[in-house]
């Protein structure tokens, strides 16, 4: 096929409509929608409908601006209060967890390809850097597989998972880097090394909290006319914050991501608007990265490294994840073991490491396709075994909480200035025992009723409004402990609380 505009824009739309079709039949399945979108990927690429996409230049391009957006997204979904308590187990797994991760696989793949190639005399460098591509859990694939089942944990184990999933990868992408220029110079300085890894996380952990205060003041005081301009400030805010961060010789993927914790943890002009598109924008460039990295690998390629891969796959699933979790977690005695159990198993592979596989691609390394190949394998197996799987391990390990949340009736938004909280209750036939008119509810000065939903129809209640069962209440007051405590009264178990 002619590679115009016209047929970019037409497969692009193409793939774009079968992802999103396949994943909706992959979320009631179980499997992962990534994997899918991979899966697609592939299929329309050479061996499949022969879509030509061989550039890992421009997969690599693609990846860091989609990763930027993902990372801050996720770093805007995540309430920094729930992240405070494992902060000290998110940064161990990120850092040491990492390091370890890179040591055992690598090793592991050195003895490996000693015994399968003897006469090959395997450079223990080249494993490493492979371990390296590999060491990180993909945050792409945590966020998603975690938000899209809607699954509840115990213990802060979310928020750590996300923490560690957001900010694991600069740690990944530093021993890549470091590891393809030593294969390329043949030096190596053990003080360099410390310094460079120390330029990268304070670097990057600086400019990502005072760009992210700085996104946050510019929404707040710089009135633009159009509201819809304020989603695309803030999206330049994001590339501007990975771009910049690198031009200091910092890593961009972890500024993104502290850039996002700052922002979503602040009051900001238009949240809920802003919080959409970014989610919105995220999913997008979710399915085109992983799209892209489908369209890269040739499926046959895949079939002769296969059982390297599976052996390699399964050493990291059952060895290499469990044992860097279990001694990077051991300080920390009042987790439970459970819980220890399900970090471990939760180390899902997905873009991030096949992005990282075209570093030494471009850098021409000796062995790079094969690498390339291994880790976009392995990457299918982790997302086949352990994605498919999270809900029934978390399950079975006793960490998951039933969801008892509620479908919102109401959408509805106050100015950032105003402080409240908004709730959503369903009247029930004890709520009527005392009186079945909104005045015989029980009710704090500061709280309101102010909508009520009767079958498909709206109205503004007074006191004199009878209310009759199943009746949904829109309820808004300035004192959540107040309003909480009127519910426990009622008896009502079932409400959402939105904080504006």
């Amino acid at each position: 096929m002619i590679i115009t505009t016209q047929n970019i824009l037409l497969l692009g739309s193409i793939l774009l409509f079968i992802s999103i079709m396949i994943g909706k039949t992959g979320i009631k399945l179980g499997i992962p929608v990534l994997l899918l979108f991979l899966i697609v990927g592939m299929g329309f690429g050479r061996d499949g409908f022969g879509i030509e996409f061989e550039n890992p230049v421009t997969a690599q391009f693609i990846g860091v601006i989609s990763l930027s957006i993902i990372l801050f997204s996720g770093g805007m979904d995540t309430n920094i209060t729930e992240i405070k308590p494992v902060i000290g187990q998110g940064i161990t797994l990120a850092t040491l967890g990492v390091l370890l991760t890179t040591a055992f696989t690598g090793g592991f793949v050195y003895l490996l390809a000693s015994w399968a190639f003897p006469e090959a005399q395997a450079p223990l460098l080249g494993c490493l850097l492979l371990a390296a591509v590999m060491s990180s859990t993909d945050s792409a694939s945590v966020f998603n597989i975690l938000r899209s089942k809607d699954l509840n944990l115990k213990h802060n184990l979310r928020p750590l998972l996300e923490l560690e999933s957001g900010s694991n990868d600069p740690m990944a992408y530093m021993l890549t880097i470091l590891l393809i220029q030593i294969i390329q110079s043949g030096e190596f300085s053990f003080g360099q090394v410390l310094l460079s890894f120390f330029i990268q996380f304070s670097v990057g952990g600086i400019a990502g909290y005072l760009l992210g205060r700085c996104a946050v003041y510019t929404l707040n005081h710089f009135r633009i006319l159009n509201q819809s301009l304020y989603q695309i400030v803030l999206l330049t805010f994001v590339f501007f914050t990975f771009s910049f961060t690198e031009k200091l010789q910092g890593n961009g993927y972890l500024a993104v991501y502290i850039a996002g914790l700052v922002v979503g943890n602040r009051r900001i002009v238009y949240k809920k608007n802003i919080t959409n598109f970014f989610d919105s924008t995220a999913w997008l460039f979710q399915i085109i990265m992983f799209l892209t990295l489908g369209l890269l690998v040739n499926p046959k390629d895949l079939i002769s490294i296969s059982w390297l891969g599976l052996l390699i796959g399964i050493f990291m699933i059952i060895f290499a994840r469990p044992v860097s979790v279990l001694l990077c977690l051991l300080p920390f005695r009042k987790m439970t073991f459970k819980s220890r159990l399900y970090v471990c198993w939760v180390g899902l592979r997905g873009a991030v490491p096949i992005i990282f596989a075209t570093y030494p691609l471009i850098a021409n390394i000796p062995g790079a396709h094969q690498i390339f190949n291994i880790v976009f394998f392995i990457t299918l197996l982790s997302l086949l075994i352990q994605g498919t799987s999270v809900t029934h391990i978390a399950r079975l390990l006793g960490v998951s909480i039933k969801n008892k949340k509620m479908a919102k009736e109401f959408e509805m938004e106050l100015p950032e200035e105003v402080k409240s909280v908004f709730s959503e209750i369903i009247v029930t036939p004890d709520m009527l025992i005392q009186g079945d008119h909104l005045i015989d509810i029980p009710l704090p000065d500061n709280t309101l009723v102010v909508l009520v939903k009767r079958f498909n129809h709206f109205f503004v209640p007074n006191g004199c409004s009878q209310l009759f069962p199943n009746d949904k209440l829109l309820i808004i007051s300035d004192n959540e402990k107040e309003l909480k405590q009127v519910y426990n009264t009622l008896g009502i178990e079932e409400f959402t609380i939105t904080k504006n």
